[in-house]
C-alpha cells in the first residue's frame, strides 16, 4: 500500500515539474519578445549573412560528393581539387553568360513588355468562348471570373509598380545585398568544401561526453536528409527545365527557353511550382491559337507523367519519408508564416525538426519511467 502511495506521489511530482518547465519556457519566449533591441541586430546580421550562407550551403551539397570522389580516386590534395572545380565552373558560367544569358534576357524583357497585350488578347479569346452558345449556362460564371482576374492582376501590378517607384532605396539595398552575397558566397563555399567535414567533430566538443556519439549520429542524419533533399530537388528542377524547353521548342511556342527555365526554377516549390509555371505558357498559347493551347497542355501532361513516374522516384525516392499530406500542411503553414522562403525551405526545415524530435523523444523515452517496461506479465507467470 505504501509503495503505491509513494509511486503516486512521485508521478504527481514529475507532472508538476513538467508543467513548471513548460511555464518557464513560455515565460522565456514571452520575455524574449519584449526585448526587441536584442533581436534587431541579430536579424540585421542574418539578413546580410543569410543569403551567402544559404547559397554556399546549397552549392556545398552539390559539389561536396564530387570533391570527395575526385580526392579519393585521383589522390589529389583537396585544396587543389576545389580550385580546379572552381576554375571549371567559372568557365562554364562565362560560356553561359556569353551564349545563353543574352537570349534569356531578351526573351524575358519581351515577355514583360508585351505581357499586358498578351493578357488582353487572352481575355478577348476567353470572351469569344464565353459568347459561344454552347457555353450559355456557364457564361455568367466565366464573365465574373474573367473580370475578377483582370481586376486582381491590374491592381496587383499597379500596387507593385507604385511600391517599386516609391521605395527605390529598398530596391537598391536589396540589389546591394545580393551582389555582396554573390561575391562572398564563393569564399564561404571554398572553406566549407575544404573544412566542412571537420565541423561535426568541432561542434561535438561542446557536448557532454556521455551524449557525444548520439549527437554526432543526429548531425549525420540531418546532413543526409538535407543533402538528399537539396540534390534531389535541384536535379529534378534541371530535368523539368530541359523537358519544358524541349517540349515548347518542338511545338513552336514563343519564348520556349525562358519559359522552360522558369518552370525549372518554380519546380523548387513542391506541388505548386509546375502549375504556376503553366500560367504564362497557357496565356501565350491561348493568344497564339487554340491548337497551340492544346499542344501546351499535352506537353504539360507528358512532363508531369515523366517527372512523377520516372524522374522523381529515381532521384528523390523515399529519402525524406514524409507523407504527401504532411508536405501540403508544411507548405501552407510555412508559406503563411515565412512567405516565399518558407515555401522553399519549409520541407528541409521540417526534415531537420523531425530528426531532432525523434532523437529527443528517444532520449526521453529511454530515461522516463512513464515508458518503463511493465512487469505484469512476469507477475502473472509467477
Amino acid at each position: 500500500m505504501k509503495s503505491n502511495v509513494t509511486k503516486s506521489r512521485m508521478s504527481s511530482g514529475r507532472v508538476i515539474r513538467g508543467l513548471l518547465i513548460i511555464l518557464l519556457v513560455l515565460a522565456i519566449l514571452f520575455l524574449g519578445q519584449q526585448v526587441d533591441w536584442i533581436w534587431t541586430p541579430i536579424r540585421q546580421f542574418f539578413s546580410i549573412v543569410g543569403f551567402p550562407l544559404i547559397l554556399a550551403g546549397v552549392l556545398y551539397y552539390l559539389m561536396n560528393p564530387l570533391v570527395d570522389r575526385l580526392e579519393r580516386k585521383y589522390h589529389v590534395r583537396r585544396t587543389w581539387t576545389i580550385i580546379g572545380l572552381f576554375v571549371v565552373i567559372t568557365a562554364l558560367i562565362v560560356l553561359g553568360l556569353v551564349a545563353i544569358i543574352p537570349t534569356i534576357r531578351n526573351q524575358t524583357l519581351t515577355i514583360i513588355n508585351d505581357w499586358p497585350t498578351y493578357w488582353q488578347n487572352a481575355s478577348n479569346e476567353l470572351n469569344k468562348w464565353i459568347n459561344d452558345p454552347q457555353l450559355s449556362g456557364l457564361r455568367n460564371q466565366l464573365e465574373q471570373w474573367n473580370t475578377d482576374a483582370s481586376q486582381l492582376l491590374s491592381s496587383r501590378f499597379s500596387k507593385y509598380l507604385t511600391g517599386t517607384v516609391s521605395s527605390l532605396t529598398s530596391v537598391f539595398s536589396t540589389v546591394t545585398t545580393i551582389i555582396i552575397g554573390l561575391i562572398t558566397a564563393p569564399f564561404i563555399l571554398f572553406y566549407l568544401l575544404k573544412d566542412g567535414h571537420q565541423l561535426p567533430g568541432y561542434l561535438a566538443k561542446f557536448v557532454p561526453t556521455r551524449v557525444r556519439q548520439s549527437f554526432l549520429t543526429m548531425l549525420t542524419e540531418i546532413n543526409t536528409q538535407v543533402s538528399n533533399y537539396i540534390r534531389g530537388q535541384l536535379t529534378v528542377a534541371f530535368f523539368v527545365a530541359v523537358m519544358f524547353a524541349i517540349g515548347y521548342s518542338l511545338i513552336g511556342l514563343k519564348f520556349a527557353l525562358t519559359l522552360g527555365i522558369a518552370a525549372g526554377i518554380l519546380n523548387l516549390i513542391p506541388y505548386l511550382g509546375s502549375f504556376l509555371a503553366m500560367v504564362p505558357s497557357v496565356v501565350i498559347a491561348l493568344v497564339t491559337s487554340p491548337w497551340m493551347l492544346v499542344q501546351v497542355l499535352i506537353v504539360f501532361v507528358i512532363e508531369q507523367t515523366i517527372e512523377g513516374r520516372i524522374i522523381s522516384p529515381l532521384v528523390l525516392g523515399s529519402s525524406l519519408a514524409i507523407h504527401p499530406v504532411t508536405i501540403l500542411i508544411v507548405l501552407l503553414a510555412a508559406g503563411k508564416i515565412f512567405g516565399l522562403m518558407g515555401v522553399i525551405f519549409g520541407i528541409p526545415g521540417y526534415a531537420i525538426v523531425k530528426v531532432l524530435w525523434s532523437h529527443l523523444f528517444g532520449w526521453y523515452r529511454a530515461n522516463s519511467p512513464l515508458y518503463a517496461p511493465t512487469d505484469t506479465g512476469t507477475k502473472k507467470n509467477q
